[in-house]
């Protein structure tokens, strides 16, 4: 039985706290009592308080009255920031830029493009990466995700081209039909839809989205393989459009023979992790598991919810997948605009309970694609995200199509940062600490007396030293206020951290020292010297370090709190064993 290893001195529950590493005025009072904390509370000059006042607050109330708009951010980001790469972010020099603004994962969207494209894009960002990493003095780890194109319902082709367009007037009857003889004979008078079944799970009454719910029909009658139907909201229609039945079972398969190629081509290539869309139960994640076999069974799957099935099935998705996306697009076309809300945040808490990432995704910038500046509702929406607990969010148009692509990526930094210091962190901590059932392993229970003891000695960072990255998964689980400095030598290990709030992975490629406390030593020095190349540790720093007591995975069970020495080849730093 693994003994834990907690060397902590027990903290009074009103303590003093002085000296640079806790950033505060030397000598300053600091009472965690519910009745109430000191009100001389300041910290260092151009040090960033980061809410504090707000973050220990005693009740929810009193949380968002301390909230003071004139108070710093951190210096580093927890909630990682995923860019969809496209037309204009694919060359080497945007993608360099995007990483150096903050760009954490690159998304792949496999609905466009051929594999040549995407082997392309994706040769561009790891020369990027590497580029960058040259330029920084650094090694920096950047995820790189595969999304499908999923299983879909699309129309036809317009018979007058690919490129035309009809216009669908309110009111007009139209007939929505599987003939095939329309497939590259669309009319407005009659639109073939790629879905054989379409005529069986719809009846009277029934609604059709087509292109993203900017036109819909109201069905009147089945007529064969054709619905007979009206216009409810007309508008200009292209060919390929595709087509939402909201509420209505769908029995398309889980994996189409595109996905199946796809899937395969990203095994090929190496990427890191697969966004699967429309994921309607968890036997859809398994059957993608198997497809991408023994040679891509360390690539993580994330389910993304875009439908009312998927909902419905939420619970056996998260346990089958490695984490969720919360894909607003089609998802607010499936269930009422007035229902996203709640999907996002519920899903969001059952992944945050269960420890899984989680993704918010779709339309957080959507203006600027075409304007130099968010609107203060997408603003709004993204510090909300945070604010529930995402632990990614996503931009997708705005930086595969949109004319500011580094612009939205600097914007999304910022909003994130300021919304992180807004979290009231001493009951999101109590809360998912409560919902443990005993008994958990050494690594579980070091995890959340990390995060507990980081918290207490208002410590700057949290270094954990992984291999298979577990420990600073469970880590991050408990959300800590600090960045979770995650020192690995497996680089896909690195790029898959960036799933969860909170983990900057550190790549050590020295060879291992035959002394093992030595080569622990030697990757902890490493991660502290990151956290002084990004300017987030300095010398008398308090930092939380989490490590095993041997060699490999699964042996994590001690937990110190070191004082960061003035230099990183302190002898000081000799304690640590």
């Amino acid at each position: 039985m693994y003994s834990v290893l907690l060397i902590v001195r027990r903290l009074s529950r009103t303590y003093r706290l002085s000296g640079k590493g806790n950033r505060l005025k030397s000598g300053m009072t600091w009472t965690t009592e519910d009745s109430g904390y000191e009100d001389d509370l300041k910290m260092e000059d151009g040090a960033p308080s980061m809410q504090m006042r707000a973050c220990l607050a005693p009740t929810f109330v009193d949380h968002l009255c301390e909230l003071n708009i004139d108070s710093k951010a951190s210096y580093v980001r927890n909630t990682s920031i995923i860019c969809t790469i496209g037309p204009s972010s694919a060359s080497i020099s945007v993608l360099e830029k995007m990483i150096d603004t903050g760009m954490n994962i690159a998304r792949l969207n496999f609905s466009h493009g051929s594999h040549d494209y995407h082997a392309n894009t994706i040769k561009n960002i790891r020369e990027a990466v590497q580029n960058y990493s040259t330029k920084s003095g650094s090694l920096v780890s950047i995820g790189i995700a595969l999304d499908t194109k999923g299983p879909e319902i699309r129309t036809g082709i317009l018979e007058d081209g690919p490129n035309a367009e009809i216009e669908l007037v309110k009111g007009d009857t139209v007939r929505i039909t599987t003939d095939k003889q329309f497939a590259e004979k669309c009319t407005k008078k009659d639109i073939f839809v790629d879905y054989p079944n379409i005529t069986k799970v719809t009846k009277p009454g029934a609604t059709i989205f087509i292109d993203d719910g900017l036109i819909s029909l109201v069905v009147k009658q089945t007529v064969g393989n054709s619905l007979a139907c009206k216009v409810e909201n007309g508008g200009m229609l292209g060919s390929k459009k595709g087509v939402n039945l909201p509420g209505i079972p769908v029995d398309l398969p889980a994996v189409s023979e595109k996905d199946r190629n796809d899937l395969l081509f990203g095994v090929q290539q190496g990427v890191d992790m697969i966004f699967a869309s429309f994921i309607r139960n968890g036997s859809a994640v398994n059957e993608i598991r198997e497809i991408l076999g023994d040679a891509g069974r360390n690539i993580l799957i994330i389910a993304k919810i875009e439908n009312h099935q998927g909902m419905k099935n939420l619970d056996e998705i998260i346990e089958a997948a490695d984490g969720i996306m919360v894909a607003r697009g089609d998802l607010g076309i499936e269930i009422p605009p007035e229902k996203v809300f709640l999907a996002q945040k519920c899903m969001i808490a059952r992944c945050n309970k269960v420890g899984k990432p989680v993704i918010c995704a779709t339309q957080m910038l959507e203006s600027m694609i075409k304007k130099p500046r968010p609107t203060r509702a997408e603003s709004s929406d993204i510090a909300n995200a945070v604010l529930d607990g995402a632990d990614c969010v996503m931009l997708s148009g705005e930086t595969a199509k949109g004319e500011y692509p580094i612009e939205c990526v600097k914007v999304m930094n910022n909003i994130c940062k300021e919304a992180e210091a807004a979290i009231w962190h001493k009951q999101l901590f109590s809360d998912l600490a409560s919902k443990v059932v005993p008994p958990i392993d050494a690594t579980h229970s070091v995890a959340i007396a990390a995060v507990e003891a980081s918290a207490k000695a208002l410590a700057s960072a949290i270094l954990v030293i992984t291999t298979s990255g577990r420990s600073a998964h469970l880590i991050s689980k408990y959300k800590p206020k600090c960045p979770i400095i995650a020192v690995t030598r497996h680089p896909q290990v690195a790029r898959q951290a960036h799933l969860y709030r909170g983990i900057m992975p550190v790549l050590f490629e020295k060879a291992q020292l035959p002394d093992w406390l030595k080569d622990i030593d030697s990757r902890i020095i490493y991660g502290l010297a990151l956290g002084f190349h990004k300017g987030f540790l300095k010398g008398n720093d308090q930092v939380i370090v989490v490590t095993g007591w041997k060699k490999g995975s699964g042996y994590t069970n001690t937990m110190r709190v070191i004082s960061v020495p003035e230099k990183l080849d302190d002898p000081a730093l000799g304690f640590m064993h």
